[in-house]
């Protein structure tokens, strides 16, 4: 005996049989009927018991909801019971195994509700409290998987109740399968790069990351706004959000700036003439630095001479600021006020300069 048949048998002789009694089958019928009312009052009154006592106690998250599952469940589960022994009461065998089989099929809603309930419960008690937000997009995924695996699930068991072998779905799906890999292979590299970018982390959901595909005089990084199994969200500084497919960021490198922490580093270059004062503009681009509230004065800013140029002496400010998301708005700052600061000390900001000289030949003709 197949292990479904024995399940079902095993589910049939829990019920009471009417054969026992020696009934005729209207009494039957009014026997199954009773005893699954008699089931249905009993469980609904548990239930009510259970959820006004949760309400008097403050409720609890998607508490109607629950409950409503748990009701959807037990009544679908007793039409499963009851229908099949009215068709074995009455000799339908066929008719029970497809009302069997639709019930399976029937039972993969409730089942799917219950499981987005308990990933609700796992967000809220679990991945909240973890400081990577990996958990939520592990969530999110299981979220969009868990019906199709319910659903294809119960219907792989409703073709084994109805006698359907599905072997041969199985081999055909595998050959289809194959097919479809070979047609669809850049959306299937999009959603191995998925699962690898979630497993590797290179960036998380809130992460600020460069785009090297930004459109042309359009802000080059943004914030990551959703990471999918085909392509990842990225919504930039000037509000664009740009999708990137999943294989296409896994074979570049990837720029976080808020990985470790929001604290980094900006530098800054600055060009002064030859016979400007070094000292004096190094002093005053400090002065512009520390006069910005978001810049660190732990390290302090400090400004280095990095270079002899054709025409400059190349400056380097360095600086640290607490918010990686700030980093441009310090580059327009010091180079405004720096560009202030040095016109109002007299220091020159270089620009290419060309000196002509003229040459004259003094000939005897033209002895001047």
């Amino acid at each position: 005996m197949k292990p479904w048949e024995k399940y079902f048998d095993k589910l049939h002789a829990w019920m009471p049989s009417t054969d026992d009694f020696n009934l005729p089958i209207w009494a039957d019928v009014i026997v199954i009927v009773i005893g699954a009312l008699a089931i249905w009052i009993a469980a609904r009154w548990v239930i009510g018991i259970i959820d006004r006592r949760a309400t008097d106690r403050g409720g609890i998250p998607l508490q109607e909801q629950t409950f409503s599952v748990i009701r959807k469940g037990i009544g679908y589960a007793i039409i499963l019971i009851v229908g099949t022994n009215f068709f074995q009461l009455f000799k339908f065998e066929g008719i029970e195994k497809l009302f069997s089989a639709g019930i399976i099929i029937a039972l993969a809603n409730p089942a799917r509700e219950f499981v987005n309930i308990a990933i609700y419960y796992l967000e809220r008690y679990v991945a909240r409290k973890t400081r990577t937000k990996i958990d939520n997009i592990l969530f999110d995924l299981l979220k969009k998987l868990a019906g199709v695996i319910l659903y294809a699930t119960a219907i792989v068991i409703a073709m084994y109740l109805l006698g359907i072998n599905i072997m041969p779905f199985v081999a055909g799906a595998g050959v289809a399968g194959v097919a479809i890999g070979f047609a669809a292979k850049e959306t299937l590299s999009n959603l191995i790069a998925g699962i690898m970018l979630i497993i590797d982390r290179p960036f998380e959901v809130g992460d600020r990351i460069e785009v090297w595909s930004a459109p042309k005089n359009s802000a080059t990084w943004g914030d990551v706004v959703d990471i999918g199994f085909r392509a990842t969200k990225i919504r930039t500084t000037d509000n664009i959000v740009i999708i990137i497919p999943n294989n296409e960021i896994m074979m570049r490198d990837i720029i976080n700036y808020t990985t470790l922490d929001g604290k980094i580093r900006v530098r800054i270059n600055i060009g002064i003439a030859y016979d400007a004062d070094i000292e004096k503009a190094k002093e005053l681009i400090i002065e512009v630095a520390k006069s910005a509230a978001w810049i660190s004065d732990h390290p302090p800013p400090k400004v280095e001479v990095r270079n002899f140029g054709a025409s400059s002496v190349d400056l380097q400010a360095r600086v640290w600021i607490h918010n990686a998301r700030r980093r441009m708005d310090t580059i327009t700052y010091i180079t405004d006020g720096v560009k202030t600061a040095f016109d109002k000390e007299g220091i020159e900001i270089p620009y290419p300069k060309r000196d002509i000289h003229i040459k004259r030949e003094v000939t005897a003709e033209n002895p001047e």
